[in-house]
């Protein structure tokens, strides 16, 4: 119990200084934090567990969004409210978010003929294919948003995983882990620049790396 409690105590500060550096960043409004017993009930209601720095940042600031600025005209923006409402969000459009690695894969199994390894042989028919890579990815550890499509795995008290863009199976590195993401996302350090020897850590989705 010692070690989870260090652990989790480590991952908390790490949180806490993401936050800080976001709140240096001045990109926007950040409500109070959640409560414990707040993430407590989102856990419950939608299944999953953040990962203790993910609990520490959302513990020390809610991030509220506003809506981007075109940077020219006719840019799209795929999220227009990248930050997770956790608070005041609508139940259908959290579901939405945390669904979205595991659609992203179906989707490519569904259309561009994708197939994991470690799922044995493909099945022959296509839907057949899907409802097997249903049930697999059922098995997987679930991915919780931290940004748009960026994410970290819902992995209770453990800590310092990188953050992995998802989109569908193309999934990149896009932080060292959640304080490092900061900094890379809304600084001009981009992905891959600087110190950069991230290391996915959790089952499944380090392989699509």
């Amino acid at each position: 119990m010692a070690v989870e409690t260090a652990q989790q105590g480590d991952g908390r500060r790490l949180g806490q200084e993401a936050m800080r550096r976001l709140r240096l960043r001045s990109v926007c409004v950040v409500d109070p934090g959640l409560t414990d017993s707040e993430l407590d009930r989102i856990e419950r209601k939608f299944g999953f567990r953040f990962a203790a720095d993910h609990r520490g940042f959302l513990s020390a600031g809610l991030p509220v969004n506003t809506r981007p600025q075109p940077r020219e005209p006719g840019v799209i923006h795929t999220h227009p409210e990248p930050w997770p409402d956790w608070r005041n969000g609508k139940r259908d459009k959290l579901r939405s978010l945390l669904d979205w690695p595991r659609k992203g894969v179906l989707f490519d199994v569904e259309h561009n003929g994708f197939w994991y390894d470690g799922w044995g042989s493909r099945p022959s028919g296509t839907a057949s294919a899907v409802a097997t890579a249903t049930s697999m990815l059922a098995q997987v550890p679930k991915m919780v948003p931290v940004y748009g499509h960026r994410y970290l795995p819902g992995e209770p008290r453990t800590f310092g995983h990188p953050v992995l863009s998802i989109w569908q199976t193309d999934i990149i590195y896009y932080g060292l882990n959640l304080a490092d993401y900061i900094d890379r996302k809304f600084s001009r350090l981009g992905p891959g620049e600087g110190s950069w020897e991230p290391e996915a850590s959790v089952e499944f989705w380090r392989d699509l790396v």
